[in-house]
Parts: structure tokens; C-alpha cells; sequence
């Protein structure tokens, strides 16, 4: 196997270069546009508020970082443009601390209801009555708590304008994931290299984490699966990963996020010499990662990219649908600053594809008992089409196409 092992953990990490800063992460510009956006499409539907809390929708619209806890902390924005954070009064400082897109900050104390707040703060910008758009992610808490203590507002889902915005990537978005997937592909090919007889998951684990801190990626691997041998069947591990053995798959899926935004790669390839069924199942997953890439073009739909990966599997006489072997989950889904978000590639998510859009192609066979070949690189949608972010795999002889 061309590019597979060879080397060692020492050297690959002495050779690594910083990299991370080399793209810059959002401008507070950009998240000002992105309230506009919402504003407008509130304005557009007649949504009199919008919900942000704590966690990744907080942070795509006004810039702030601050993690979900017990307490409620969130924004209300209206479509004026006007926002209002709410948060515990002793939070106040460090709010404004965090603060990028500036607006009033309104707290409740420990013994004070902030569900009764937020009731408040909409009786007080004039919203006396109607639906309220509420974050997909507020927790049940939240949303019970405001449900209980008033009866003038009926509490909906925002997914239409969260998910409606944040589907769409800009090019600054497109830049940092760019980059962030750029280092995740050197992480893996160094990974194969430093590959030996006896290696453990979790040697091969603690590598790539350290490898994506080297590169500037400061919190490390993402996330990191590692599998070798009939490991690989089990799309998302086990409890106790093996040892590599000689002539073994190995799957190796791991990303690190940048600048908040997540990359998301799978290597899977033969340490050693592939045999003829790992040959013949490699190249039917490389063939089905092609056809759902060829089935993502402007106005075809999230649907068509998951059937059209089926199609080939079955010709293959794998599947149908979800049975094994063959393909046990979704084609892919979306990806930005979470590692799973809209658009979903699935058969019942009918969402047309449109350019902006970023999602993983990954139509992985498992094979029962034996191994799994999954091969996974993301697409972004462009005014031409669909544009791969990193190439795919070359062959199984020559995985990195080195």
C-alpha cells in the first residue's frame, strides 16, 4: 500500500507546521448581516419575535459564545433589528464581556422567574399576542417554563429561519471550513503513516489530536473514530476498539473545529494487502460516493442524492434500502459550526439544493462480521454545482493518490 506506514508518531508530529492561521474567522460585519437576514425574513412572515438561546444559533447571529447550562441565557431579537439578551442578573458583566452585537442585557435574580421575563420583555416591544419563533435547541425546560406561565403566545419551532439562514454558507464560512478540512486531510495522511503491526486505537487516537493542536487546531480532534479490522462493520465503533493486525481495513474518521467551524474526514483503506473482497467493496463505495457527488446539482433535492447512491449499491446487489451489507444510515448531512446540521442527505428530507450549501457525501457499506468501508469528503454547492472540499481517495492500493 502506497502512502502506509513507514514512519513514526515523533517524526510526523516534529514536521507539522502551524497552519490555523492562515484564514480568519467571522467579522462582527458578517453577523450583523446575518440578523438582517433574519429580520427581514421575520418582517416577510409576520414573526413578531425570535428566540436565540444559549449554543450555536446564540452564536451564528450576534457573535456570542456561551454555552447552555441550567440557567436560561439567550436573546431576543425582533424584526426591527431590535435585541434584547437575557440572562441572571450576577451574569451581567460577563455578558457584556461576550457581547459582539450590541443590545440591552436583562436579568432576573436566582429567586426570580426568567421565563416570566421573557413574557415581559415581549409585552414591553409591543408583541401582545402571537407565535413566537423559538430556537430548534431550546432545552424543554425553557420552553415548558415560558408555556406555563403565560397564555397570549403560542411557542413555534425557528427552524424555518435558524436553519434557513445558517443552510446557506458565505464565502468567509466557506473559507474556514476550507481550511479546517484542509488539515484534517494532512492529519490523516499522517496518520497512515506512522501505522505498524500492533499499533492500538488509542495510540492512533491521542496521535490525531495531537496532530490537529500542532496545525493550530487549539482544542484538538473534534471527534475521532479509529477502527481496525471487523471494527470497521459498526459505522460508529465500539466499546473496546482492537489492535491492528496485518492486512486489516482500518477506518479512521475524525475532524477538529476552527474558528468554530467543523471538519469532518474518513479515511478507510488495507494496512497490508487488501483481498479481493475488500478490493471489490472499496471500489463499489468509491463508485457510490461518485453517483450521490453526480446527483448533487442545483434544483435536485436531498432525496435524489441519497436514492441515487441506493441505485448503485443495489445494482451491485447490495442493500436494498437499509438491510446488510450495504448501507446502513443517511448519504450524509450538513455541516458548519455543528458536525451535523441541515440539509440532511435523505430520502425524506426534500430540501432543494441551492448554492451555499455544505453537507458530507458518505454512503458507507458495512459487511456484517468482516469490515466497513466508509469514504467521506463534504461538498459545498457553488452557482456551477457541486465543488468537493478535499479530493476524494485514489484507489485502494494507493489510497492519498500519492
Amino acid at each position: 500500500m502506497i502512502g502506509i506506514g513507514g514512519s513514526t508518531i515523533k517524526a510526523e508530529l516534529e514536521a507539522i507546521k502551524p497552519a490555523a492561521h492562515l484564514v480568519k474567522p467571522i467579522q462582527k460585519e458578517e453577523f450583523q448581516q446575518r440578523m438582517d437576514k433574519a429580520c427581514k425574513f421575520m418582517q416577510e412572515h409576520n414573526v413578531p419575535a425570535l428566540y436565540l438561546h444559549a449554543g450555536t444559533n446564540l452564536f451564528y447571529f450576534t457573535g456570542m459564545k456561551w454555552g447552555a447550562s441550567e440557567r436560561m441565557v439567550g436573546a431576543l431579537l425582533f424584526p426591527n433589528g431590535k435585541l434584547i439578551y437575557i440572562a441572571p442578573e450576577f451574569e451581567k458583566g460577563t455578558i457584556f464581556d461576550f457581547m459582539l452585537i450590541e443590545g440591552a442585557v436583562k436579568g432576573w435574580e436566582e429567586h426570580e422567574s426568567p421565563y416570566q421575563l421573557f413574557v415581559t420583555l415581549l409585552k414591553e416591544n409591543g408583541v401582545a399576542s402571537g407565535a413566537i419563533a423559538m430556537d430548534e435547541a431550546t432545552p424543554f425546560f425553557v420552553f415548558d417554563g415560558i408555556r406555563n406561565c403565560q397564555n397570549s403566545y403560542e411557542l413555534v419551532s425557528a427552524k424555518a429561519i435558524t436553519a434557513g439562514c445558517r443552510m446557506i454558507k458565505s464565502e468567509a464560512e466557506i473559507a474556514i471550513m476550507q481550511h479546517a478540512m484542509n488539515i484534517t486531510l494532512e492529519v490523516h495522511k499522517a496518520v497512515a503513516r506512522i501505522l505498524y503491526v500492533g499499533i492500538s486505537a488509542k495510540e492512533v487516537t491521542d496521535f490525531i489530536h495531537e496532530a490537529h493542536i500542532k496545525y493550530g487546531a487549539t482544542s484538538g480532534s473534534y471527534f475521532c473514530i479509529v477502527l481496525f479490522g471487523v471494527d470497521s462493520s459498526f459505522p460508529h465503533g465500539v466499546k473496546t476498539p482492537k489492535d491492528l493486525e496485518e492486512n486489516e481495513v482500518v477506518l479512521v474518521d475524525t475532524g477538529c473545529m476552527l474558528h468554530d467551524y467543523i471538519s469532518d474526514i474518513t479515511r478507510t483503506y488495507v494496512f497490508g494487502k487488501a483481498n479481493e473482497e475488500q478490493t471489490r467493496i472499496w471500489n463499489i463505495e468509491k463508485e457510490t460516493q461518485q453517483a450521490a457527488f453526480d446527483a448533487a446539482q442545483l434544483g435536485n433535492t436531498c432525496a435524489d442524492v441519497d436514492n441515487a447512491s441506493r441505485v448503485v449499491l443495489e445494482s451491485h446487489g447490495l442493500g436494498p434500502d437499509y438491510k446488510l451489507p450495504g448501507l446502513p444510515h443517511r448519504t450524509g448531512h450538513g455541516i458548519g459550526l455543528g458536525i451535523h446540521e441541515w440539509p440532511y442527505i435523505v430520502r425524506n428530507d426534500k430540501t432543494v439544493l441551492t448554492a451555499g450549501m455544505t453537507f458530507s457525501n458518505e454512503p458507507m457499506i458495512c459487511v456484517p462480521d468482516k469490515f466497513g468501508i466508509r469514504l467521506e469528503d463534504h461538498i459545498y454547492m457553488t452557482n456551477d454545482g457541486p465543488k468537493w472540499f478535499t479530493k476524494p481517495m485514489h484507489s485502494i492500493d494507493n489510497p492519498f493518490g500519492i
